[in-house]
């Protein structure tokens, strides 16, 4: 009994690792200065961003390219900046979780 509750602990925590890295990671990129994951601020909420790209194949790359080249027109005139200090693994990281927010 003791082995299958720290198995499914041990489990557990490696299925919500990756959602705890990309929030820090968004953190880290200074992403939630301006987005959140379910309200707007200067952008728009990042599960609005999931449910508008939601059918879109190209999505994940798409948003990967606007999260380091910034971009301005999808939401609004506000501009999203560039940001060139994020890595290509990193914007692609970020464009994943924020696909997958609900």
């Amino acid at each position: 009994m003791k082995s299958v509750l720290i198995l499914t602990l041990a489990v557990g925590s490696l299925l919500a690792a990756p959602a705890f890295a990309n929030t820090d990671l968004a953190q880290k990129r200074n992403c939630m200065a301006c987005h959140a994951v379910d309200t707007k601020l200067v952008g728009p909420a990042f599960k609005d961003v999931a449910a508008k790209y939601a059918s879109d194949k190209e999505a994940a790359g798409k948003l990967a390219t606007k999260i380091q080249k910034g971009g301005v027109g999808a939401w609004g005139q506000i501009p999203m900046p560039a940001n060139p200090q994020v890595t290509d693994a990193e914007a692609k990281q970020l464009a994943a979780w924020v696909l997958g927010t609900k």
